[in-house]
């Protein structure tokens, strides 16, 4: 795992000053700052986390020796995946908390146990100001009665995202399907989060009292702005994000012990305001007739790491698309969007997009069969008649609309 990225854009941390949300969004500004008083010696930690963000975050915090007293990790345990179980899916936060020494601690699998999970000592008592949580995309709500051993001020959340832009779990993924040019990372206050309750119609409604506010609106500690990079991946924007985070973070938390941290409530959420639900698999489904070649590229690199883009064969099979990058339109014989064919030019499968673009294909995975080079796979269906006369295969955006 490498852990040191390109240096980042300079930090800025407010104090006492209007927090501004990203520039394509017009909102109120709620000018009303709180400031902490000084702390007299650095902090006890415990820092929740889970991936590779969470490890560059806690790699920056662990270097800045002199912010903390100790530290402590809480994290996912250990889970047997794949067939039979046949593999063990490790944390990546655990092993790097290992090889620096850190005590480790797991949390309950199953959610609700985890809302009646006790911390490691010393953060079992409540109020003590000398104790900070801390959490980098950890993945889970943090219950009540946890979030209340800490003071108020002392529960920090590492957001890479612009808030109130892309508030979820999934606000890097949704900038890059977006294309957004700018994007950026918060040090934020942890609010409680309550459950939904039943409205009188009987449908759900969200609590979004003050005291049970709502994911991710918690007051704004810091704030870091940076392009976007043209060919930004999710791994490369995630990387690049958590080290700028994990120094804005260390930024922070020296302003506290210098009694000089404030931070400055979140601007209104508009209509216009963009949010960053969960990836799902439909996100990863594309319309050759709707998308571009380069709306289908950027959503691959967007999303593609852990829903791979798919399209659906004649025989209502399902084809995962992998290795893709854009072509002009004359690469192809033909231009009706989604009829699919090999080019032994380009070693790749060619399909003509919205747009006049051409998507090449470096290699599929159709369903029920391995990932294979587009070759190996093309030679494959040819010999079992599913080329049309015309030399293509007509790859379709939903099963229900393939013709037998």
């Amino acid at each position: 795992m490498h852990l040191l990225l390109h240096p980042p854009p300079r930090i800025s941390v407010p104090c006492c000053k209007t927090w501004r949300p990203h520039r394509k969004f017009n909102a109120t500004i709620v000018k009303r700052a709180h400031i902490h008083s000084k702390n007299t010696r650095p902090f006890d930690i415990l820092f929740f986390g889970r991936d590779e963000f969470s490890c560059i975050v806690l790699n920056e915090l662990y270097t800045a020796r002199d912010v903390w007293s100790s530290i402590s990790i809480a994290t996912n345990p250990d889970v047997k995946t794949g067939r039979r179980g046949a593999h063990l899916s490790i944390s990546p936060l655990k092993t790097l908390g290992e090889s620096l020494g850190v005590p480790v601690h797991t949390i309950p699998r199953e959610k609700p146990a985890f809302r009646h999970w006790l911390p490691p000592s010393p953060f079992s008592g409540s109020g003590n100001a000398h104790h900070l949580l801390i959490t980098a995309s950890f993945g889970r709500i943090i219950p009540a009665p946890l979030l209340h051993l800490f003071p108020e001020g002392r529960r920090l959340n590492v957001h890479p995202s612009l808030l109130p832009s892309y508030r979820g779990p999934a606000p890097i993924q949704r900038a890059l399907m977006q294309g957004e040019r700018d994007t950026g990372v918060c040090i934020i206050d942890m609010m409680e989060v309550r459950r939904k309750r039943l409205s009188e119609a009987g449908g759900e409604k969200e609590n979004r009292s003050p005291s049970g506010g709502g994911i991710d609106a918690g007051s704004i500690w810091g704030h870091v702005g940076m392009p976007v990079p043209r060919d930004a991946t999710f791994s490369s924007l995630r990387d690049a994000l958590a080290q700028t985070g994990g120094k804005l973070l260390v930024a922070v938390i020296r302003d506290m012990l210098a009694g000089r941290a404030s931070c400055t409530a979140q601007a209104p959420v508009l209509a216009s305001t963009p949010r960053a639900s969960a990836i799902t698999a439909t996100d990863a489904l594309v319309d050759f007739e709707k998308m571009s070649a380069e709306d289908i590229e950027r959503l691959h690199r967007a999303i593609g790491h852990q829903k791979p883009i798919t399209a659906f064969l004649p025989t209502g099979k399902s084809l995962q698309l992998h290795s893709l990058s854009v072509l002009p339109a004359q690469s192809v014989p033909f231009d009706t969007p989604g009829l699919a064919s090999y080019s032994s030019q380009t070693r790749a499968l060619l399909v003509p997009c919205a747009g006049g673009g051409v998507l090449s294909v470096g290699h599929v995975k159709q369903q029920d069969r391995a990932l294979l080079a587009s070759r190996e796979w093309w030679n494959g269906v040819k010999g079992l008649g599913l080329v049309g006369e015309e030399g293509g295969i007509q790859l379709r955006s939903n099963p229900d609309l393939v013709t037998h």
